[in-house]
C-alpha cells in the first residue's frame, strides 16, 4: 500500500467525503484553522466506519469536530471563513485563540528545558530524574494527527512553540553530565515519520559512545495505529528493523512506546504483521492512551483493548487522563469516571494485562494516579476524598506517596482539586513553587 496523506488543502481527495454533509465539511475547515488536521489513506480506508462516520470513534479521533472549539471561538473563525478572508487574517485570529488553549501544559517550557554549562538545550526535555526526552527536528509531524493531542502546538507553524533539536551532540553531552539518566525517549511528533537513515543518525552515536548510564532507548510513536506499513512495505522498512536489532544487540533495552486509543486499531492484518516484525527484533512494545469521551470512555472497550494488546505481545502501560490543553473540554471525563472505567476494566482482565497503570494525570508536579474515591474518618467525621499518589514526581522522593484531596464530582484535572482535611496546600506544592520561582529567577538549574 502506498502512503498518501490528506491535509485541508487536499481534503476533497478523500473519496468517502461524499458521505459527509456540507455543514460537517465546513465545521472541519473552521476547527482545523485552529487545531491541526492531517490524516492518511490507511486511517480513512481501513480504520474509519463510513457507514456512520459522525458517530464513529476513529473518525472523531482524526477529524476535527465543531465542539472542539468553544462557541465564541468557533463563530469568530466561521465568520472569517464565510467572508473568504485572507489566510493571514484567519491565521492571526487563530493564533490568538491558540494562546488561550494552554499550548504548553505542565511546565514544559518553564520547568522541563535543561541547561548545560549555562546554555539552554532546545528540543530536549528533562522532567523526571532518570528519563530525558529528545525531539528530533525531522520527526516533528505525524502520519495523522489525533484530535486530542496535547502536542498540537508542534504542528501549527508557530516557531517559538515548537520543541525540536538536530544536534545529537547536545544530548550526548547532557547524558555524560547527568549520570543518573538511564533512559532516552525519542518523541515528537512521531520520530518514525523520518526515514531510517535520519533516525539512525540520532541513535547510532549513542550506541557508539556506549554511555554506561544509558540503559534504555525508547521510541514514542503512533505509527503502528496510523501507518503499520512503515514496517511492511515502506522502502526502508527492513532497514528500520535492522536498526532495532542493532540497538538490542548493543545491550540497550529498546522500548517501542505505542499509542492505541481504540481496539479497532489493533485489528487489521497490517498492524498484526507489523507488531510481529517489531517483536522479532527483540524490542518490547508498550502501549498507552488517555481515556477520552467520544472515543473510549467505556470499561468494556478498555478491557477488550487490553486483552487484544496482550494477545499480540504488547505490554499495557498507561491509562492517562486528557491533558489540560487544546480540546480538553470536549474529551475529558471526570476523575471519578476515569477511575471507575479503569477499575471496571481492570476487574475483567487477567494479571498479565494488569501491568497498566492509571488513570494518571501528567501534570506539573508529575504523574498523579487516581487510586480511588473513599471515605476517611469515623461516624460524623467521615469525609469523602480522592485518594491519589505519584507514579512519577519532579522530586523522586514524591513517587509512590499517597495523598488526599477533597471530593469533587466535577473535577477533571488536578487544578480542580483542593487538599483534604483543611490543609492549605498539598505536600509537594511548597517545594514545587520554590523550584519554579528559582528556575524563573536565574534560569540556571538543571534539576527541573
Amino acid at each position: 500500500m502506498k502512503y498518501e496523506s490528506y491535509i485541508l488543502s487536499n481534503f476533497k481527495k478523500i473519496k468517502q467525503i461524499s458521505k459527509l454533509d456540507k455543514e460537517t465539511i465546513f465545521n472541519i475547515e473552521v476547527v482545523s484553522s485552529v487545531l491541526p488536521f492531517k490524516t492518511n489513506n490507511y486511517v480513512v480506508d481501513e480504520l474509519i466506519d463510513w457507514n456512520d462516520p459522525l458517530k464513529d470513534p476513529l473518525f472523531i479521533l482524526t477529524f476535527p469536530q465543531k465542539e472542539m472549539l468553544i462557541d465564541e471561538d468557533f463563530n469568530e473563525i466561521a465568520e472569517l471563513v464565510k467572508k473568504e478572508e485572507c489566510k493571514e487574517k484567519i491565521k492571526k485570529v487563530s493564533n490568538e485563540i491558540r494562546k488561550k488553549l494552554n499550548p504548553h501544559p505542565a511546565g514544559q517550557l518553564e520547568l522541563n528545558s535543561p541547561i548545560l554549562n549555562g546554555v539552554r538545550l532546545p528540543g530536549i526535555q528533562h522532567k523526571y530524574r532518570e528519563t530525558v526526552l529528545f525531539f528530533p527536528a525531522q520527526g516533528q509531524t505525524c502520519h495523522a494527527y489525533c484530535t486530542f493531542c496535547f502536542r498540537w502546538p508542534q504542528f501549527v507553524g508557530i516557531d517559538e512553540w515548537k520543541i525540536a533539536n538536530k544536534e545529537i551532540e547536545n544530548l550526548k553531552n547532557y547524558l555524560k553530565a547527568n549520570p543518573f539518566v538511564t533512559d532516552v525517549l525519542f518523541t515528537g511528533g512521531d520520530p518514525l515519520v523520518m526515514k531510517t537513515k535520519l533516525l539512525e543518525a540520532y541513535i547510532e552515536p549513542l550506541l557508539r559512545d556506549n554511555l554506561p548510564n544509558l540503559r534504555n532507548i525508547r521510541i514514542g510513536s503512533k505509527v503502528l495505529a496510523y501507518w503499520p506499513y512503515r514496517f511492511l512495505t515502506d522502502s526502508d522498512a527492513d532497514e528500520l528493523l535492522r536498526l532495532f536489532e542493532r540497538i538490542v544487540k548493543s545491550g540497550k533495552h529498546l522500548a517501542f512506546m505505542a499509542h492505541f486509543n481504540h481496539p479497532r486499531e489493533l485489528e487489521t492484518e497490517a498492524v498484526k504483521k507489523a507488531i510481529s516484525r517489531i517483536k522479532s527484533t527483540g524490542a518490547e512494545i508498550r502501549s498507552q492512551s488517555p481515556v477520552l469521551k467520544q472515543i473510549n470512555n467505556d470499561a468494556n472497550l478498555w478491557a477488550d483493548m487490553l486483552k487484544k494488546q496482550v494477545a499480540l505481545g504488547i505490554i499495557p502501560y498507561y491509562m492517562f487522563i486528557a491533558r489540560d490543553t487544546g480540546a480538553q473540554h470536549y474529551f475529558a471525563v471526570t476523575l471519578e469516571d476515569a477511575w471507575n472505567i479503569f477499575r471496571k476494566a481492570y476487574q475483567q482482565v487477567s494479571g498479565i494485562c494488569r501491568t497498566i497503570r492509571g488513570p494518571s494525570m501528567s501534570c506539573t508536579p508529575g504523574k498523579v494516579q487516581v487510586l480511588g474515591v473513599s471515605e476517611v474518618g469515623v461516624n460524623s467525621t467521615r469525609q469523602k476524598v480522592f485518594v491519589l499518589r505519584f507514579l512519577q514526581g519532579r522530586n523522586p522522593d514524591w513517587a509512590a506517596r499517597p495523598f488526599f484531596a477533597e471530593y469533587n464530582s466535577k473535577a477533571t484535572w488536578i487544578s480542580d482539586l483542593k487538599p483534604a482535611f483543611g490543609e492549605e496546600k498539598f505536600f509537594f506544592e511548597e517545594e514545587l513553587e520554590k523550584n519554579f520561582n528559582s528556575k524563573v529567577k536565574d534560569d540556571a538549574s538543571t534539576e527541573f
